[in-house]
């Protein structure tokens, strides 16, 4: 990591975060919501925020909490070019914040030109790391895009002066790739309100109840490869175990998740409902309505997964899975029922939607763990806490990659 940089100090000056994102609401996306939040944050601590994002169909936020610049085309000449008109405007007491994951910003996932750019821009420059690179694999066009991937994150870190991870376990990657000096662990928050309205929550209750149906079992995500097909075999053997139990699937892409389901699984159809996408309190109401949530992810529980976030926050009991990315301390925090696969998960939901004082000591435990270790201050702290630090003028750095 190279020593902090600046034009010229002025520290009397309001600080002035420039977040560049790939997405942004109204954009969809965990990274888009992720961001609007810490924008949310960096601005209610005091920071003049910017946020520099692609062109979308929709309106800006324009709600006060930040300036959003839309940029032309995907991160091309034109929008760096608009990027640095939009930075020399700005005051001198300026950083700059990537929401970093490869494939957000166009050419094809492989934009090593933003990466030299960012590298060379004077101000400083704070990366967070929510992917890094696409995983080896024997294909030409996998190998290609590896390469690129792992090429981009070696630039971008040789320009930061703080770098952050969603999860530690991207620190040996990163690290092969060329980062140098401290990497901060810094988990995702989750994206949707802390608390539901109890009201909110008993009529989502009295509507999914019909018959002997008392129990409800969730997902929350997009519903697309490669979690659906974990879901599709965890939920339905949930409903099979459990008579009195419904399902529950919230959030973009659960319909077309739902129907087939429920395609595959006709017993079961009167048993499924879903969502479809919904505002951030209607998906917390939704979610707070569940007694267990089920969320089996690929590379198995993590940090970096604001829809396990989400439910944790809730105090919902999760029943989730162990995974090559499950970072330790999941093992032992009896915040989460870690299970091996699908059908061990769909076994402890069962047996968790029949126990009411088990499931509920389950979620005390995750959200006292969310607020100790992963709610949104203390992610605003962190980077708050990048004002403090003394920084150098680039001259002293020696050089630049321009």
């Amino acid at each position: 990591m190279s020593p902090p940089r600046t034009l010229s100090p002025a520290a009397t000056a309001t600080p002035v975060r420039v977040i560049i994102t790939g997405e942004y609401p109204p954009q969809p996306g965990g990274v888009s919501a992720y961001t609007r939040r810490v924008a949310e944050g960096l601005a209610a601590a005091g920071e003049q925020v910017h946020v520099l994002a692609p062109a979308c169909g929709g309106p800006s936020t324009g709600d006060g909490v930040a300036t959003v610049h839309r940029l032309p085309g995907t991160f091309g000449a034109h929008a760096l070019q608009a990027m640095a008109q939009v930075l020399e405007a700005l005051p001198e007491r300026r950083r700059i914040l990537v929401q970093w994951v490869p494939h957000a910003f166009g050419w094809r996932a492989m934009n090593l030109p933003l990466c030299a750019w960012l590298a060379t821009r004077p101000e400083p420059l704070d990366v967070m790391f929510h992917e890094v690179a696409y995983p080896w694999r024997p294909s030409a066009k996998a190998l290609v895009l590896a390469s690129a991937h792992r090429v981009m994150a070696g630039l971008i870190s040789l320009g930061a002066d703080r770098a952050y991870t969603s999860t530690p376990a991207w620190e040996p990657l990163l690290r092969r790739v060329g980062l140098r000096g401290e990497l901060q662990w810094l988990p995702v928050p989750s994206n949707l309100p802390e608390r539901a309205d109890p009201e909110a929550v008993a009529r989502v209750r009295c509507r999914l109840s019909s018959g002997d149906v008392t129990r409800f079992v969730g997902h929350f995500g997009t519903h697309g490869e490669p979690i659906a097909p974990l879901v599709a075999h965890a939920l339905p053997a949930v409903l099979r175990a459990r008579g009195d139990a419904a399902a529950l699937l919230v959030g973009r892409g659960s319909q077309a998740c739902r129907d087939r389901l429920a395609a595959a699984h006709p017993a079961l159809a009167t048993r499924l409902a879903a969502t479809g996408e919904l505002t951030d309190e209607e998906a917390a109401a939704h979610l707070a309505a569940c007694d267990v949530l089920v969320q089996p992810y690929p590379d198995g529980a993590t940090t970096r997964r604001g829809s396990l976030m989400a439910g944790l926050a809730l105090g919902r009991a999760i029943v989730t899975n162990d995974g090559p990315l499950t970072e330790p301390f999941w093992r032992g925090s009896a915040a989460v029922a870690l299970a091996r696969d699908p059908g061990a998960i769909a076994a402890i939901a069962a047996e968790l939607l029949g126990d009411a004082s088990r499931s509920s000591a389950l979620g005390s435990h995750g959200a006292a763990l969310y607020r100790e270790r992963f709610a949104l201050g203390r992610t605003i702290a962190a980077l708050h806490a990048t004002w403090a630090t003394a920084p150098t003028p680039l001259s002293a750095r020696g050089g630049s990659l321009a």
